[in-house]
């Protein structure tokens, strides 16, 4: 069943969907009952009937492996779900990484990190870049993604893996990523008002917890800081109402003139992570999801989904303004 896209906004204000990510005090009461009470993350146990599912650990970590059971899998996804830091994994995460693995006949490993007040931007970075070197070894090619905080967490380790590494991943999608931790785009403002799902002063909070002892613009906090030469291609899929979508054209920007070959998916009144939600124009983005990461896998298979980052060089610095498509 899909739900007419125009529901979507009214209904995620009646739901008051922001109240989490709006006021500080909301967000300092959510982080408290989430630390009490954990939500469960585990997959439904009717996922899909042609993807098997194994659970082991890593270093703490539940670290879920997701593949086709009809067709041998090929290369690997490490997909990091979001929930703004704080939030696990729920069903619609689940959908996707079991559609990228059936679909795109790969496996999908999705780590589930430790959320903020136990966990940090440093943490999850050391151990997402550990595991794209592992499914590397075990896998060959190699593509990121994720959404929202995982979007984050996603290209972060992109640049470290490029940094530390010298590994450019075959692709990274990104759905709505939180790019500049700042939040500081002269934009936002503009947005604001526009989305009914985020908002500025909580998820300032949540960035604080999360950030730690490192500095707002430290690539692992905020990728949209790293000079973007010599990363592998990127995709991102972003709505128009919000407040994360100016980075996601600054990020289109700066990716283009580093030479990074980048795509953006830019939705005209469309809300954040769309392509989550069981609209129309969701199962569209879920689609072209598969296709592309599909296609970067066996266009990299020949070479393990890596190159060698070089050719650096730094990118610009101003802001790119962003059209009024709020409606």
């Amino acid at each position: 069943m899909s739900i007419p896209e125009f529901l979507v906004p009214p209904a995620l204000r009646l739901a008051r969907a922001d109240r989490v990510f709006a006021t500080v005090p909301g967000a300092r009461r959510h982080v408290a009952e989430r630390a009490l009470r954990p939500q469960r993350y585990g997959p439904p146990r009717t996922l899909r009937r042609d993807v098997a599912v194994e659970v082991t650990e890593h270093e703490g970590w539940a670290m879920y492996t997701l593949r086709p059971i009809e067709t041998p899998a090929r290369s690997a996804v490490v997909y990091c779900h979001g929930g703004g830091w704080v939030n696990e994994i729920v069903l619609q995460h689940w959908q996707l990484a079991a559609q990228i693995a059936a679909e795109a006949g790969t496996t999908v490993i999705v780590p589930i990190y430790p959320l903020i007040p136990f966990g940090t931007a440093q943490e999850a970075n050391r151990v997402v870049v550990d595991l794209a070197v592992r499914a590397r070894e075990e896998h060959g090619a190699v593509c990121l993604a994720g959404d929202s905080a995982g979007g984050q967490i996603a290209l972060s380790a992109a640049v470290t893996l490029r940094d530390d590494h010298a590994v450019a991943v075959a692709r990274t999608v990104l759905i709505a990523p939180a790019l500049d931790l700042s939040l500081s785009h002269p934009e936002i403002p503009l947005v604001l008002p526009h989305d009914p799902w985020l908002g500025v002063e909580g998820t300032r909070h949540l960035i604080e917890l999360w950030r730690a002892d490192l500095p707002l613009d430290d690539p692992r906090v905020s990728p949209l800081a790293a000079d973007l030469a010599g990363l592998g291609p990127l995709t991102i899929f972003i709505g128009t109402r919000d407040i994360l979508w100016p980075d996601a054209r600054l990020l289109r920007d700066r990716a283009r003139a580093a030479g990074v070959d980048v795509e953006l998916h830019e939705r005209p009144g469309l809300v954040h992570v769309y392509p989550l939600l069981p609209t129309r124009s969701g199962r569209d983005a879920r689609g072209s999801i598969v296709r592309r990461i599909r296609r970067a896998l066996r266009g990299a298979s020949g070479d393990q989904g890596v190159r060698t980052a070089a050719g650096r060089r730094p990118a610009p610095e101003a802001h790119a303004p962003a059209s009024r498509q709020f409606s």
